[in-house]
Formats: structure tokens, sequence, C-alpha cells
């Protein structure tokens, strides 16, 4: 009797860090030109957006043309300097640029990661607004306001879990892929300007949490991204090229992972001792 090989769930995990979400462009850059696909992506603040590209079936070239464009204004709108500005450019981003207005209509199965402010509780949506749950992934508190939606106060994700890969691994992944393109968080900064010191802040809060997501990934690519600030789109071109060369070089392990079992289960089984699901 002939048993049909079981196929390999591969997940993209897509983690938050403002601007230098330019580089998970530069991974997209090279799945594309290695064939690789995913059957499911998780995504917090900056990932959920690029997830929401993702899924809706847009290749590189399309994505790019997207951001390359983008000013500042476009995304942050707020009318008096160090005020929180309103999700409605990052909303307009996502709600003119993909055709499809609920997270199950997506083509292929996306996890936004999002955080409700009302009772402290992660939350990970599969279904309802692409656009509400992608903005209020990307609510970076201080930065913008927290989104209200379905009785629920929307703020970043990347408060709790910057790097959600075990939401994939929760859903029957066989092999994570994860890019970390804020690394360097928790670095802290030599700046005293308000602005400065609260990002840096933010930072420090998420490198414990974002140690998790790297215990979950199989693979974690990290560009690197310390000449690049999560607040400015300056330099966009050097941070896909980073994303790309990082992932590139971590494509011969990519593809190990992903075509050979015996292999995966080897380097699973490494840590399986290290967390429980």
């Amino acid at each position: 009797m002939l048993f049909k090989k079981k196929p390999t769930i591969v997940g993209l995990c897509l983690g938050g860090g403002g601007a230098r979400g330019f580089a998970h462009l530069g991974a997209l850059k090279a799945f594309e030109e290695y064939g690789i696909t995913f059957d499911m992506v998780s995504g917090c603040s900056v990932g959920s957006c690029v997830g929401a590209f993702v899924c809706a079936g847009m290749k590189f070239k399309q994505i790019y043309n997207i951001a390359k464009n983008l000013q500042t204004k476009d995304i942050k709108r707020n009318k008096i300097k160090f005020m929180p500005s309103t999700t409605e450019g990052l909303e307009e981003l996502i709600g003119n640029n993909v055709k499809y207005k609920t997270i199950e209509e997506l083509p292929t199965k996306l996890f936004i990661v999002s955080v409700d402010a009302k009772t402290g509780q992660q939350i990970v949506f599969d279904s309802g607004s692409l656009t509400k749950t992608v903005a209020g992934s990307c609510a970076v508190p201080g930065v913008f306001y927290p989104v209200e939606y379905s009785n629920m106060t929307l703020i970043d994700g990347g408060v709790m879990n910057n790097i959600p890969a075990d939401v994939l691994i929760k859903r029957g992944c066989d092999v994570v892929i994860t890019i970390d393109v804020n690394s360097t968080r928790g670095g802290g900064t030599s700046s005293d300007k308000f602005y400065d010191v609260f990002l840096a802040s933010i930072g420090i809060m998420m490198k414990n949490n974002s140690s998790q997501g790297y215990l979950y990934s199989d693979i974690v690519i990290k560009p690197d991204m310390k000449r690049f600030k999560s607040s400015k789109l300056d330099g966009y071109e050097a941070m896909v090229e980073e994303g790309y060369n990082a992932t590139i070089a971590s494509m011969p392990e990519i593809l190990k992972l992903i075509n050979n079992k015996r292999y995966r289960l080897w380097k699973r089984s490494k840590r399986k001792n290290i967390y429980k699901l």
C-alpha cells in the first residue's frame, strides 16, 4: 500500500521593528528567488502589516513599490509634535492596497498579534477586520493612540510577544522561519531626546518577551539593522538589502529544514525541554 508523503507545513514569523520592517521585504525577495512559499504567517506590529500583504498574495516588487513611496506623514498624523497619532494612516495603507477586507478572506492564513489594554491579555486574530487588527498590532503606546475594536482597546502586540513564533507552532507548523528586524532591541540610546529615550524604553521592555520567540523558531534571520532607526524611513533600500543578504546567508539551512524531516525532528528535539506548548 502506498502512502502519500505528508507535506511540510512551513510558517513565517514577522517580528516588529517599525521602519526597520523594510528588511522584511528583502527577506521576501530572497524567498521568491528560491521558490519558498508559506502555509501560514504570524505578524506583530510592522510584521502584521507586511504579513497582510504577503497573505493577500502580493509579491516582493508589488509591496516594495508601495513601501518605497511612503513618508512618515503618511503613517503618523499627529498635529502636535510628541503627541500620539491616530492609526488612520496605517488603516489606509492596508485598506487602499489590499483587496481583502477581513483576515479570513486572505488566501494564506494570517495570525495578527495584539494586546487588549483593558484586560492585559494577548489577542491573536485569525478573523475580523484586516485594517483594524493590523492597526491595533502596530499601535505602539505613546506613538499611536490605541485602536478601539470589538470591545477591545488594542495596542502593539510587541508589548507581550514581539516575535510570535509560538502562534505558528501551536497551529501545527513543522518549520518556523522568523525574521527579526530589531535584534538590537534593548540596547538603549545615547540620545537624551524625549522621543529617542521613549522608544529605547519600549525596546528594553520588548527584549525579554522576544527571547521566547527565538525558542519557538527553527531559524531566526537577523539582518544587521543597528544603523537604522525604527522611527525613520531613511535608508530603506539599504534595509531591504540587509534583509535580503541575511536571508540568502541562511538559505542552505532553510532548505535543509524544509526538505529533510529527520534533520528537522533532530533539531527540534534539541529544544523540546526548553519550552512547553
